[in-house]
């Protein structure tokens, strides 16, 4: 913790390190995920329970919206909505999430009832959302900035997803494609808005300790899947079970 003002570029410098240390990509499950040592079950787990992640990005989105106080912040802020809930029926992020799903073999309306979600992920998503619906704007937007490192991973994650997995194709992870560019653009503004108007210690203070919370938004979620789906592989009452799907 620094008790000095940092420079815009030391600011940037100490969020870059806070996702080295923290992001999800280093998370034993992820690491699983990716190498191809988890069983079809796992991964149908991992996508339920991350399409309430997705399906709720867009409320999140909508409740800083409607607190930001200018025009040109509500455009810019209006298109990470329009990504995720599409611009008509079937289009956006969330319609192909459930694409994915269903290239998985899991049936539609049991992923959007959520009834087999974890009580983990559950928790984990309505903090965040509350996080950045109660939270100051400057923190709401640099809890955003977990995409600042979200290519890196979703390049690795398709890689490793088609080469390991014979159930995965290229169509069953046609949510991923568009992010590579989405991503980038909204975490470069994300990080301009936060440099630009951190401009006190407990500002700046803030801004860090907002994306670490995301950070571990995102790190809970996998400790809910390991510890059902992995170790020691005790699913709570009531989630996904492979029978369940």
């Amino acid at each position: 913790m620094s008790d000095r003002l940092l420079t815009p570029d030391e600011l940037e410098a100490a969020l870059r390190a806070i996702g080295a240390e923290r992001y999800h990509n280093l998370h034993p499950f992820h690491r699983a995920l990716h190498d191809g040592r988890l069983s079809k079950a796992q991964v149908q787990a991992w996508a339920l329970n991350r399409y309430y992640y997705q399906a709720r990005i867009p409320a999140k989105d909508a409740t800083l919206l409607a607190r930001l106080p200018t025009a040109e912040l509500r455009r810019e802020w209006r298109r990470r909505i329009e990504d995720h809930d599409g611009t008509e029926p079937g289009t956006g992020g969330v319609a192909r999430w459930l694409r994915l799903t269903d290239g998985l073999g899991l049936d539609r309306n049991y992923v959007e009832s959520l009834d087999g979600l974890l009580p983990g992920t559950r928790f984990a998503v309505d903090a965040y959302v509350h996080f950045v619906g109660e939270r100051s704007i400057l923190e709401a937007i640099a809890s955003s900035l977990t995409e600042l490192f979200s290519p890196n991973i979703i390049s690795e994650r398709v890689s490793g997803m088609l080469r390991n997995y014979s159930f995965i194709t290229e169509e069953t992870l046609a949510y991923f494609t568009p992010r590579l560019t989405q991503a980038p653009r909204d975490s470069d503004f994300a990080l301009f808005y936060v440099k630009e108007h951190a401009r006190t210690v407990e500002q700046q203070q803030a801004v860090m300790d907002a994306l670490r919370f995301k950070c571990g938004v995102l790190w809970s979620m996998l400790d809910a899947l390991d510890y059902a789906y992995v170790t020691p592989g005790f699913v709570p009452p009531g989630a996904f079970a492979p029978h369940a799907g």
